[in-house]
């Protein structure tokens, strides 16, 4: 038995739920991906998988086993492709994760240049507005925005945003501008995601003060909350790159600057062993750059 060939046919069968859509997923046909399986089990002398006419399921032994199994094989491509990649141009797949909008200002630049450059490399970008598994979900580098749990992971340091309360001119001009947190209290307010979740706003050089909002309109993505801020329907606590466009367009009035909290970090987040990575390590340097060249307003 190739015990890699049958660490994927495991994995793919969590993943998929099946054993056909296994095979389909890794292009071989359902009975050797079942004969793969089913020798991994008598390697290791447990059932991996409960198994019914209508559906497959992992046992407590399988579940234990998989997180184990990805590891192993991230392990064995990321080995594969430092050797490549150290006799060669950058090859291979970046993948890369950040917040959606940071990712689609900041990030994808960045990625479309190395994309240009370098005809053997791809990428594949996850934006998502919340914390995703790097290493289980084999993801190269990951962009955070914000204090982080201590890890095992290496940490590059990139600079950082601010928060940035706003609205527009004409909300303003019927509603009054806020000249302090506390008047918040009065003002019909946007809430959203990310970090800037909920309606307990903070401010203060060490973020002492804390005001509680009423919530005119909840949105789930800050592309909602910026438009509804533009349209008038209230006010919005944004991070400062955000709101940069439509702060320079006019669109948008930043308020209470002075009463900010202290910036937020923005960070880079890698496993050590992915760090040899040609593709890595252009990557790394290029937000580094990117970063060097002005703030993320």
């Amino acid at each position: 038995m190739d015990r890699f060939d049958a660490l994927s046919a495991f994995v793919a069968v969590a993943d998929q739920r099946g054993f056909a859509a296994a095979a389909r997923k890794l292009g071989m046909s359902p009975p050797a991906v079942t004969r793969a399986v089913a020798a991994l089990e008598r390697h290791l002398g447990v059932t991996l998988f409960h198994r019914s006419t209508r559906a497959v399921s992992l046992t407590d032994e399988g579940a234990a086993f998989l997180d184990r199994a990805r590891r192993i094989m991230s392990d064995l491509r990321e080995a594969e492709q430092i050797v490549m990649g150290g006799r060669s141009a950058p090859r291979g797949r970046l993948y890369v994760t950040a917040p959606v909008m940071f990712g689609r200002l900041h990030v994808l630049p960045a990625i479309g240049a190395l994309l240009a450059a370098h005809d053997g490399l791809s990428a594949r970008m996850m934006l998502i507005d919340r914390n995703v598994r790097i290493v289980e979900e084999g993801i190269d580098v990951a962009v955070r925005i914000g204090p982080l749990a201590d890890s095992a992971l290496r940490v590059m340091s990139i600079g950082s945003v601010r928060q940035t309360i706003v609205a527009s001119p004409a909300y303003l001009a019927a509603h009054g501008v806020p000249a302090t947190p506390a008047d918040l209290a009065g003002h019909r307010c946007i809430v959203g995601s990310g970090i800037r979740i909920g309606a307990a706003w903070r401010f203060g050089g060490k973020a002492e003060s804390t005001v509680e909002v009423a919530p005119r309109l909840a949105v789930n993505t800050i592309d909602g909350t910026i438009a509804a801020a533009e349209a008038g329907v209230g006010v919005a606590n944004v991070l400062s790159y955000q709101a940069a466009e439509a702060v320079a367009a006019g669109r948008l009035v930043r308020l209470l600057e002075d009463h900010a909290p202290p910036p937020v970090p923005v960070s880079l987040l890698y496993d050590a062993g992915r760090a040899a990575m040609p593709a890595v390590r252009l990557f790394l340097e290029a937000m580094r750059e990117r970063a060097r060249q002005g703030s993320w307003d």
